[in-house]
């Protein structure tokens, strides 16, 4: 009976890493969606020459709602509590503010369209920071700091696809000239062993 219970305990024990991998992955999935969905806002702006307004007031707000939730189960008493929704509230309302003055027609004019969707990334990276500080929390703040990092690889990048293209075609016409190279070898033998004979 002790065989049964010590296999039991085996097969309850191994799962455990497995739930708690996911768990922690579970946790982590607000922040990389944000993530994802804040480059892909940029690359759209970059690619369509229009910025997406209500993509990135969307954007913001999911945010921070996400902050709220994540720090709600840790916040106690009702006070804390209308002090957290506020606090964010007035920090989000600001940073939505900030970007729709940065999309204002006069303002629009001075910056081109690739640009703005950068202005507006930097904005949103800011503001996650700043929230992931006044909460104290780490996953907030390295999400904000990933988007902060974002836009110079991002403007990096697109100034470097040329470069990149070059390096590619170079890399492809190498490899044509080694393959082609490689197959005419036997067929110039074969063609000598022939004459030879």
């Amino acid at each position: 009976m002790s065989d049964v219970e010590v296999e039991r305990n085996d097969g309850t024990e191994s799962p455990a890493p497995r739930s708690g991998m996911a768990h922690f992955l579970w946790q982590q999935l607000p922040y990389v969606v944000a993530l994802v969905l804040a480059i892909a806002g940029v690359a759209y702006t970059n690619v369509s020459h229009q910025p997406l307004v209500g993509y990135w007031e969307f954007l913001a707000l999911s945010i921070g709602v996400v902050c709220v939730v994540t720090k709600w189960p840790g916040t106690e008493g009702k006070e804390a509590q209308l002090r957290l929704i506020w606090t964010q509230a007035l920090h989000w309302v600001a940073v939505l503010v900030t970007m729709n003055i940065m999309l204002v027609s006069g303002v629009q004019q001075l910056l081109p369209t690739p640009a703005t969707g950068l202005v507006l990334l930097t904005l949103l990276a800011l503001g996650t920071f700043l929230a992931g500080v006044s909460l104290l929390s780490l996953q907030i703040s390295f999400l904000g700091l990933a988007m902060g990092l974002a836009v110079p690889a991002i403007s990096w990048l697109k100034q470097s696809v040329f470069f990149f293209l070059l390096g590619a075609v170079l890399l492809i016409g190498l490899g044509i000239t080694f393959w082609l190279r490689q197959d005419g070898r036997p067929a110039t033998r074969s063609i000598n062993n022939q004459r030879e004979a």
